[in-house]
């Protein structure tokens, strides 16, 4: 956990933006002010980190994908990663309507699908090279806008956003599908955008990509324990053969030679005796509470102690390189 922490410091986790220009709603997150600038609480940023890989993993675990959407120029390098974990994602540009018209934007998918499957094919060399050229522009956009999710063959189980402020449209298109968002915002976002805040900079790319990180790692634990259970379901226990039918004729006979049976074993059978009441029934056990947020880390230093600890590493770093007088 502490060194979670001082990778986040030494990212610029906890740079925020100018005071002039903050939003009042993130005062809750804001451990201080600096030379007109705000800083970020660091252990606000690991409750809301360590909430959101909870929450990654169980979507993934119960089998629906997780949307990772990074516009801005920063993000780029660091939402791209998610292509190693087959996660949907976008980074050029959030078209509208990209999950309220989910089915348009399949649409335009099998026609990128079309176009491939024909500048791959033999008929290809007969089209005009005006034709060709309007045919491949048009392919390139397709694939430049929707490209990162052509996996994505369903509405995503969450959405994750870098910079609430840009990406507004993905955020009230996925409240309005009732989508569950987890974004990294600064001290000028509204965390009422978001469902799962993780207070923080969003504009350090070290930062972005670091915290994309941390987000992979639950997606990788969710897609372990996905496999695990479709390995569980595989192994089923042999069902027992199902007995012929009877015709009514033989069920009518085998009924009345059991009705037969049983009214000698009820004259044969003694009088039962007289026994001691039964115990009451032991009291029903209570259900185990729903899982409750993760406990604030006890070995968690606080933010004062690691800008101080980093100042004098940084002190000691900087004499020993300093060249001795002589």
């Amino acid at each position: 956990m502490a060194s979670l922490v001082k990778d986040l410091i030494e990212a610029g986790i906890h740079y925020g933006h100018r005071s002039s220009a903050w939003n009042p709603k993130m005062q809750a997150y804001i451990y201080a002010k600096k030379n007109g600038i705000h800083i970020v609480d660091v252990r606000e940023t690991v409750k809301g980190l360590l909430l959101a890989k909870k929450f990654i993993t169980k979507t993934v675990a119960s089998g629906k994908d997780v949307l990772f959407v990074g516009t801005k120029r920063q993000a780029r390098p660091a939402v791209k990663q998610v292509e190693a974990e087959h996660m949907p994602y976008v980074i050029e540009r959030w078209l509208g309507g990209t999950l309220t018209n989910f089915r348009t934007i399949r649409s335009r998918l099998k026609r990128l699908e079309e176009l491939e499957s024909l500048m791959g094919g033999s008929e290809w060399e007969n089209y005009s090279k005006k034709m060709a050229s309007q045919l491949t522009r048009e392919r390139k956009k397709i694939d430049r806008n929707l490209g990162g999710i052509r996996t994505m063959d369903r509405l995503p189980g969450a959405v994750v956003v870098v910079d609430v402020t840009r990406e507004v449209n993905a955020l009230r298109e996925a409240a309005k599908l009732g989508i569950p968002t987890v974004c990294l915002i600064d001290t000028d976002s509204d965390p009422d955008l978001a469902d799962l805040p993780i207070p923080g900079n969003d504009d350090a790319m070290r930062a972005i990509d670091l915290v994309i990180k941390q987000l992979l790692e639950a997606v990788k634990e969710g897609k372990s324990a996905r496999a695990q259970k479709s390995e569980g379901k595989d192994q089923v226990s042999p069902t027992a053969p199902t007995p012929r039918r009877r015709s009514s004729r033989a069920k009518f006979r085998a009924d009345e030679e059991s009705d037969e049976a049983g009214d000698e074993s009820a004259e044969a059978a003694p009088q039962p005796e007289a026994t001691e009441p039964a115990a009451p029934p032991a009291p029903a056990v209570e259900a185990p509470a729903p899982d409750a947020p993760p406990a604030e880390p006890a070995d968690l230093p606080k933010p004062g102690e690691i800008f101080e600890q980093l100042n004098v590493e940084k002190d000691r770093k900087e004499q020993s390189e300093k060249p001795a007088d002589g």
